[in-house]
C-alpha cells in the first residue's frame, strides 16, 4: 500500500493535497453546514415566538424535539456508515436534509414548525459521518486530534449561524419584507449551503485513502457483520454521558442563549445572537485543543490518561456553568459562559478522543452511540427549559451540578485495555509514526 492510500500520520490543515485532507476539509465543512442548517432558526427564535405566539412550554417542546429526533439519526447513521461508506452516507443526508431546511418557511403554526423542526433535527447525525470519516483518513496516533479539529469546526457553523443569521434577517427586512416573512426567507440560505456542500463531496472524497468501498471491494456482504456484543461494554456508555454533559449541554445552549440574553439581560435580537455566537465561535480552537491534549496524554499514560482528561474538564464545565446560571450581571455572565465553553468544549474533542479506541472494528456503531448520547442529554435538559416550575437560571444551575456528577462516573471508568493490547497499540503507534 502505497503512502498515498494510507491514513495520515500528520494533520496539515492549511493543505489540501491528497485525498486525505480534501476529505477532512470537506467532511469538517459538511457538519458545519448541517449545523447551520440545525440551528439556523435558533438565533431569530424572539421572533418566531412573536410570529407565532408560542409559550414557554411550546418553546421547550422545540428545543426538546430538535435535538431528540436526532438521537435514532445518529445510530442509523453510524450503521450505514458502516455498510454505505461515508461518501454516500453524506450526501444522501445532505440531500435529504435540505428539504425541511427549505420548506420549514411554510409553517403557519406551532403544530406545523414543531414537524419541520424534529425533521431538521435529523441533519444533526452528520457529526457522526464526520467522526467516522476523519477515522478512516488518519493513523492512530493522530486520530484524536483530527477527529477533534474537524468535529470542532463543524461545531463552529453553531456560533457562525447565531451570528450571521440575525444578519440575513436584518438584511431580508432592509429589502421590505416583514419580519414574519424575513425569518422564513432566511432559512433558505443554510439549505442552498446544504446542496452545495453535497455536490463537493461527491467530487473531491473518497470512503477511504485507498478509494471508496466498491472500488477496494468492501460490500454489506465482505464487511465484518457488526458484533452488538459490545453493547455491554459500559466504557460505552460512560462515553456516551460524558457527551451528554458536553455536547448535549451545547446544543441544548445553542438552542436558548438568545432568548436567555433577551430575557434576562434585555439585550436586542442581534446582539444576543452575537454573544450566543461567541460560545460557538470557541470551537474553533478549544475542541481541537481538547483532541490534541487527549493525544499527549494518551502517548504518555495511555487509556487512563485520556480518561481522567475527560473526567476533570466535565467537572471545570460543571463549576462554570453553576457560576454563569448565578452570574448577577451581564459581564460576569460573559465571562463564565467563555470559561465553562472552553471546558465543555474541550471535553467534547477529548471524548472522541477516545472513541475511535473502544472497538476499532465497529467505529461507526460507537460512533453513533456516543453521538446519540450527547442528543439525549440535550432532549433531557429540554424538559428543564420547558418547565414552568423552573426559570432557565435553574435550569442551567441543575445542568452544571449534573456535569460534575456525570465527571465523577468517567473518573472511575477504566478506559484502560489490558497490558497486552496497551502493547500492542504502542507497537502499532510506533509502527505508522
Amino acid at each position: 500500500m502505497s503512502a498515498t492510500t494510507k491514513p495520515l500520520t500528520r494533520l496539515t490543515i492549511f493543505s489540501l493535497q491528497g485525498v486525505q485532507m480534501k476529505t477532512f476539509h470537506t467532511t469538517w465543512l459538511m457538519f458545519f453546514v448541517c449545523f447551520f442548517g440545525w440551528f439556523g432558526l435558533a438565533p431569530l427564535m424572539p421572533t418566531i415566538r412573536e410570529d407565532l405566539h408560542l409559550t414557554k412550554s411550546q418553546i421547550g417542546n422545540l428545543v426538546i424535539v430538535s435535538v431528540s429526533s436526532t438521537i435514532i439519526a445518529r445510530l442509523v447513521i453510524g450503521k450505514l456508515c458502516d455498510t454505505w461508506g461515508p461518501r454516500i452516507t453524506a450526501i444522501r443526508l445532505l440531500l435529504v436534509g435540505a428539504i425541511p431546511v427549505f420548506l420549514v418557511g411554510l409553517a403557519k403554526d406551532y403544530t406545523t414548525f414543531l414537524l419541520f423542526r424534529a425533521a431538521i433535527g435529523l441533519i444533526g447525525a452528520s457529526f457522526v459521518v464526520t467522526q467516522f470519516h476523519t477515522s478512516m483518513m488518519f493513523a492512530k496516533n493522530i486520530k484524536g486530534t483530527a477527529n477533534a479539529v474537524a468535529g470542532g469546526w463543524g461545531n463552529l457553523g453553531g456560533g457562525v449561524t447565531n451570528m450571521v443569521m440575525p444578519l440575513i434577517f436584518a438584511t431580508i427586512v432592509g429589502m421590505g419584507y416583514t419580519k414574519s416573512e424575513a425569518w422564513r426567507y432566511a432559512m433558505i440560505v443554510p439549505g442552498v449551503m446544504m446542496l452545495a456542500v453535497a455536490f463537493l463531496y461527491y467530487k473531491f472524497t473518497k470512503d477511504t485513502p485507498a478509494g471508496n468501498y466498491k472500488e477496494i471491494g468492501h460490500t454489506e456482504s465482505t464487511q465484518e457483520k457488526t458484533d452488538y456484543r459490545i453493547l455491554a461494554d459500559w466504557r460505552i456508555w460512560s462515553l456516551a454521558l460524558a457527551y451528554a454533559m458536553c455536547f448535549g449541554m451545547e446544543i441544548t445552549f445553542d438552542n436558548v442563549a438568545s432568548l436567555h440574553f433577551v430575557d434576562t439581560f434585555g439585550l436586542s435580537q442581534s446582539s444576543a445572537g452575537f454573544w450566543a455566537g461567541v460560545f460557538g465561535f470557541m470551537n474553533i480552537f478549544a475542541r481541537a485543543l481538547g483532541g490534541i491534549v487527549s493525544d499527549k496524554a494518551g502517548s504518555r499514560f495511555g487509556m487512563k490518561g485520556k480518561g481522567l482528561l475527560l473526567g476533570l474538564m466535565l467537572l471545570l464545565e460543571g463549576v462554570g456553568i453553576v457560576l454563569f446560571a448565578r452570574a448577577g450581571s451581564f459581564p460576569l455572565a460573559i465571562a463564565s459562559m467563555l470559561t465553562f465553553a472552553l471546558f465543555l468544549k474541550m471535553a467534547n474533542g477529548a471524548t472522541y478522543g477516545i472513541v475511535p479506541f473502544i472497538n476499532e472494528k465497529n467505529v461507526g456503531l460507537v460512533s453513533g452511540i456516543v453521538g446519540a448520547g450527547g442528543n439525549l442529554g440535550g432532549m433531557m435538559f429540554g424538559f428543564l427549559f420547558k418547565s414552568k416550575a423552573l426559570t432557565y437560571v435553574d435550569a442551567f444551575t441543575y445542568i452544571g451540578f449534573a456535569a460534575m456528577l456525570v465527571s465523577g462516573v468517567v473518573l472511575i471508568t477504566r478506559f484502560k485495555k489490558s497490558e497486552a493490547a496497551e502493547l500492542v497499540l504502542a507497537e502499532k503507534e510506533v509502527a505508522v509514526a
